[in-house]
């Protein structure tokens, strides 16, 4: 190794850092939750009282149940199979890209812009000039699966796209295949990018193709977002040391591909798992980066708390396979990106803590991480373990959850 290469490399604690992002499994409210309508939610505290209690031993083992009163997961104080703790969201805002952003280093003083209330006039005039398309149909808050079920015969006999929206920064466009192909699709898409910057600044533009006949109709795999680009960030210095970055899920997207080697999209949280798995025992990533966004699509939004615990109880069955891929030094993380309490009143995000599970031979079990102030700081703590340049915000914890003999 050249000193050059020695310097820019650093000394990695770790040989690989597995980090999955439980989307939207928060663990109660922020101290200025109240500001967003939040006070009182508790993702995973409201929906274990809700429902009698959540059986996750696994989870339970790593120091879950020491976060907070869980009924049915008890604490287990220090003798926590890895390091615990909690963090909070210090940007502004409550959403996906804010989450997923800060944690890899940037602090969001703007928040991306979100629309209760649908597209103003102005905003769906230029889509629709720059778009090439005559008009749109929607534009509104939705499910996708509910509007398209609504909308769908028309679109088909009027050819007009689906506009909507959700509690996210996002503008989504629905088209059936049949009616406006894929790659006419994702060009509509691109026009809408194009206009959504400064004060309408939105952080994802979604392109939502489905198929069937009405009555029957079902959304297609070939989902594509178009993000924001962030700025230099965890997974860019990651790349500027040479590591290699695997992204499971919709984590390429929320980047726009940045620092990103190979990436794989999921049907749903149990592909995203097997993915996991897959890449795990693989072994050429150095970095492997996930969501498993169920929580959130599927059972948060739609207020659902019997599918949320589900969903919980199959992450939570399928951990002892990820353990058992993990090797003598490597890491793995499960965290959160913001809360969406699936017993609280409407259908949007709750800005809550969220919880810090880091476990693996070289982690101290037992270790009470507390609370951190910023999500960021698991990016630093990522940054160090792989020995990489860090240039944003957070500081890490590394020292404090490594064994001092080393893995």
């Amino acid at each position: 190794m050249t000193g050059i290469v020695a310097e820019v490399l650093g000394v990695a604690r770790v040989d690989r850092v597995v980090l999955i992002v439980l989307d939207s499994v928060g663990i109660g409210a922020l101290p200025d939750a109240g500001e967003y309508g939040d006070e009182g939610a508790n993702t995973l505290g409201n929906l274990a009282r809700r429902l009698g209690g959540l059986d996750l031993p696994n989870l339970g083992r790593l120091g879950l149940g020491n976060l907070l009163d869980l009924p049915g997961v008890p604490p287990v104080g220090a003798g926590a199979a890895g390091a615990y703790g909690r963090m909070a969201l210090r940007s502004v805002g409550k959403d996906t890209m804010t989450g997923h952003w800060e944690l890899a280093g940037i602090d969001i003083r703007e928040p991306f812009r979100t629309y209760p209330d649908g597209f103003p006039p102005e905003v769906i005039a230029e889509f629709t000039r720059r778009a090439g398309v005559v008009g749109v149909l929607g534009n509104k808050v939705a499910s996708g699966t509910e509007i398209i079920a609504e909308l769908g015969e028309e679109h088909m006999r009027t050819g007009w796209p689906i506009v909507y929206t959700s509690a996210d920064s996002v503008f989504q466009v629905a088209a059936h295949e049949d009616v406006i192909p894929v790659e006419r699709l994702y060009e509509i898409c691109r026009a809408a990018r194009e206009i959504l910057h400064g004060e309408h600044r939105v952080g994802r533009v979604i392109a939502r193709p489905f198929v069937g006949v009405p009555g029957a109709f079902r959304r297609t795999e070939r989902r594509k977002d178009f993000a924001i680009p962030p700025p230099p960030m965890l997974l860019d210095f990651l790349r500027e040391a040479g590591r290699t970055v695997w992204a499971v899920g919709k984590i390429h997207d929320i980047y726009s591909g940045h620092g990103i080697d190979r990436s794989q999209k999921t049907r749903d949280n149990a592909h995203g798992l097997q993915t996991i798995e897959a890449f795990m025992a693989d072994g050429a990533a150095d970095f492997i980066f996930a969501n498993l966004v169920d929580f959130d699509m599927l059972y948060g939004h739609r207020r659902d708390p019997e599918g949320y615990a589900a969903a919980l109880r199959e992450v939570d069955a399928f951990l002892p396979r990820l353990l058992a891929r993990l090797g003598d030094r490597s890491v793995l993380v499960l965290t959160a990106d913001h809360g969406n309490d699936p017993t609280f009143r409407g259908t949007d995000h709750t800005r809550e803590y969220v919880p810090l599970l880091v476990t693996g031979r070289p982690v101290r079990p037992g270790v009470d991480i507390g609370t951190r102030p910023t999500l960021a700081d698991l990016g630093a703590t990522v940054a160090e373990l792989l020995g990489a340049p860090y240039r944003g915000i957070g500081e890490s914890f590394a020292g404090r959850i490594l064994r001092p003999d080393g893995p």
